[in-house]
């Protein structure tokens, strides 16, 4: 770093040359840039911000944007991109990421489009494109390109977290699947591992291997029987089922919600089950890991993945949650619980339309006005953020 004399006299020492200084530093409103919206996404790219659509709702409409941004950190200064080629359509709560080639990833996300009169209809992509600078510069002309990866694809979702991991790859986890009706919204909430290697354009299935200590015990055990004494076939009578963990959460007011999760066995990704992988019972206890989710916040932090909150729906609530886990990258063995679910610190986003619960509304609120529109409008935010 370049090094010159402070400019106050109190805190004597060397400063970082940048574009704000210390004393008297103003920062103006710069004009050209996005209008205002929120679940739009943006990403650090060598000295720019760029930016990417997002969604804008009033009391009486909404629009969605596919618009792109630069915000330029040495002047200060906004610019609208206008890359040729086709781009993704408009939509919000997608995955924005940097490659290790200089591009920008740009995969899912949610929309909604009006198809009649007070009926909406929500959209969740799974379309993938790159935005690449077609001659590398940064003042230069960006182009569209949509790109078809191969491997294991997750399903089509919203809601879901992004994280970089130290080999440069994407991580998704989890997310929300709809099942969507006029008069309806049910979600499948989904607690799954992707990554997505953009040097090789394809994803990959996050499979754990299990304990260590668990996997040395059974290739000694293996060892010591008759070959062939416990093998199974694969795709056989005798393969092995998914397994249902079933998981109890306890509300203030003593409402339990039963979360019903199927584990897949191991191996059903496509591929036999080899010696050295763990079945939940080998496993030797019930196996930890963040419950079906949308809406997490995922960081990483010296190759150890962390993984905070999120939200799930329970009938017409919607449920916080405040538990952190963490999983090692390098090993990909299994989560470890460092905050466990407290039922007691737990929100109710939407209430029952129970006696009970509205009785108790208006005797705190004075009213029930908005009970009616709550929920839907809940729902669809929680996708598009």
């Amino acid at each position: 770093m370049n090094c010159t004399s402070t400019i106050s006299g109190r805190t004597p020492g060397p400063k970082w040359r940048s574009p704000i200084h210390l004393q008297g530093a103003v920062l103006t409103r710069s004009t050209g840039g996005p209008s205002g919206r929120s679940g739009h996404r943006m990403v650090a790219w060598k000295r720019q911000l760029i930016l990417f659509g997002g969604f804008h709702e009033s009391t009486r409409d909404y629009i969605y944007y596919n618009d792109v941004y630069a915000f330029n950190l040495d002047t200060f200064t906004w610019s609208r991109l206008s890359p040729s080629g086709a781009g993704p359509a408009p939509r919000s709560g997608c995955q924005m990421s940097i490659t290790p080639q200089g591009s920008i990833v740009i995969y899912g996300g949610y929309s909604k489009q009006r198809v009649k009169k007070d009926v909406d209809r929500g959209t969740q992509h799974s379309d993938m494109f790159l935005l690449q600078p077609e001659d590398g510069r940064e003042a230069g002309r960006w182009a569209w390109t949509r790109i078809n990866p191969a491997g294991a694809k997750p399903t089509p979702r919203s809601g879901f977290s992004v994280a970089v991991t130290p080999n440069h790859q994407t991580l998704l986890f989890g997310g929300v699947c709809d099942e969507e009706e006029e008069e309806s919204l049910e979600g499948d909430f989904l607690n799954d591992l992707h990554f997505y290697d953009a040097a090789r354009n394809r994803w990959f299935a996050g499979q754990l291997k299990g304990p260590k200590s668990e996997k040395k015990k059974r290739r000694r055990g293996q060892k010591a029987e008759p070959e062939g004494a416990n093998k199974r076939e694969w795709g056989g009578a005798g393969a092995q089922q998914p397994l249902e963990v079933v998981r109890e959460v306890v509300t203030e007011d003593g409402t339990v919600v039963t979360i019903k999760q199927m584990l897949a066995a191991p191996g059903s990704a496509g591929q036999p089950p080899s010696d050295e992988e763990d079945s939940p019972d080998e496993a030797g206890g019930a196996v930890v890991e963040p419950s079906p989710r949308s809406n997490a916040m995922l960081t990483v932090k010296h190759g150890q993945l962390y993984l905070y909150g999120g939200m799930f729906e329970a009938g017409d609530r919607q449920v916080t949650l405040s538990d952190l886990y963490r999983l090692d990258l390098h090993k990909m063995q299994e989560w470890t619980a460092l905050v466990e679910m407290d039922p007691g610190t737990q929100e109710w986003l939407e209430e029952t339309d129970s006696e009970e619960d509205s009785d108790e509304d208006e005797g705190a609120e004075g009213g029930d006005e908005d009970e009616d529109s709550g929920g839907e409008a809940g729902d669809v935010l929680s996708r598009q953020a």
